[in-house]
């Protein structure tokens, strides 16, 4: 059997490798977030994407509250192999504030101003 190919990657101290997730069309940065071993292994298994929470100190899948899942289309790495790039095919937005990108604020005029559309309220999708 051959080599885990998830072996050549750099995990952090924490074990911890960040993903760049890109859509796979446009080539929009919708979000950047951190991915283990495991959150990976079931991203390749499952073909949805897979995350570690660092402040929940939790396993989640893209979409699992809101439905806004992250197809992958493909996976790849850097040269330093310490950092992945997702492309995935979106449903609905991306970011947990309704936007269908984390990259919605440009800087302009000495400030951020908002550039993105809502895509979904998120107070009717995360209701306690």
């Amino acid at each position: 059997m051959p080599d885990d190919p998830l072996n050549e990657l750099t995990f952090n101290d924490q074990g911890l490798i960040p993903a760049v997730v890109q859509d796979a069309e446009s080539s929009e940065v919708l979000m950047v977030a951190w991915m283990n071993a495991e959150s990976l292994r079931s991203t390749i298994r499952t073909g949805k994407t897979h995350f570690w929470s660092r402040s929940r100190k939790a396993f989640w899948m893209k979409g699992e509250k809101s439905g806004h899942t992250q197809e992958v289309v493909s996976i790849s790495t850097d040269c330093d192999k310490d950092v992945l790039l997702v492309r995935v095919n979106q449903k609905g937005g991306a970011c947990h504030t309704g936007y269908r990108s984390c990259f919605s604020w440009h800087l302009g005029d000495d400030r951020w101003i908002e550039r993105g559309t809502r895509v979904f309220d998120p107070d009717d999708v995360y209701k306690a």
